[in-house]
């Protein structure tokens, strides 16, 4: 499964990447985020569990995270459930009209015979919909910023 959901937002990529960062603010920021914890850390980061809702329906899951700050990337692997293996990556990439925002799910499912039927469900219904809800806020508060 592969799933990029994007938004152009029309603020400098270093204050989206300040504020998408602060992971456990994203509660605060983020009406359809229940919670961010800091369950342990990694070698690279921390690990995180974190919990939202798609239209109602309460999800959550444990990744490992880390932001680059040098890439101004924040980077995610989910380590358990039905998304385990799933890489994400949130890349900004600075254009003349803004800063696309980029966040990219890959996910190799574990039975691939399956996959015809998660991908339209994981992908399509939860992912996809919580991903660009999350971009939509997020540009929604960085563009009313003075």
């Amino acid at each position: 499964m592969h799933r990029c959901n994007s938004v152009l937002i029309h603020a400098p990529p270093q204050a989206i990447f300040d504020a998408a960062s602060d992971l456990l603010a994203w509660p605060q920021r983020l009406p359809h985020y229940r919670y961010v914890r800091e369950i342990g850390t990694t070698a690279r980061g921390a690990l995180v569990e974190m919990a939202a809702t798609r239209t109602g329906i309460p999800i959550a899951w444990v990744s490992e995270y880390w932001a680059d700050p040098h890439t101004l990337e924040l980077h995610f692997i989910h380590q358990r459930k039905w998304t385990r293996g799933m890489v994400v990556v949130w890349k900004l990439t600075p254009t003349p009209a803004g800063t696309r925002v980029e966040i990219v799910h890959d996910l190799r499912f574990r039975i691939p015979a399956l996959g015809w039927l998660a991908e339209p469900i994981i992908g399509g219904f939860f992912i996809s919909h919580i991903a660009n809800k999350t971009l939509a806020t997020f540009k929604q508060q960085l563009e009313a910023q003075p």
